[in-house]
């Protein structure tokens, strides 16, 4: 199977490898990034894409016009911090053993 196959040449390198291989092409291609690799990537960096809230890093507001400059009016919340709050909005019953087990962090 094509798919297998594919799968099995991946895995030959490594993320920056296979990176380091595509930009000498015009194979249009992007690497799965951390956030924090996403913000500082050069086409991002470039783009103004991230932004830093109060030592937070966060997506920049979107769509941007050469005549505005959209604001924001608090930070995006940090990873986990309303975990609880929204598996239990979203009806998940056993919410505190999630928590106690790993399976869910709140912050």
């Amino acid at each position: 199977h094509l798919k297998d196959r594919l799968k099995e040449v991946m895995k030959a390198k490594t993320r920056d490898e296979w990176c380091a291989i595509m930009e000498a092409t015009d194979v249009c291609f992007a690497p799965v990034l951390t956030m924090s690799e996403a913000a500082a990537h050069p086409h991002n960096v470039e783009r103004k894409t991230f932004i830093d809230v109060n030592g937070h890093m966060q997506p920049a507001p979107a769509p941007r016009f050469s005549r505005t400059t959209p604001e924001i009016s608090r930070p995006s919340a940090h990873a986990g911090q309303h975990t609880a709050e929204v598996l239990r909005e979203w009806g998940v019953a056993n919410v505190d053993a999630l928590l106690a087990s790993g399976a869910a962090k709140q912050a």
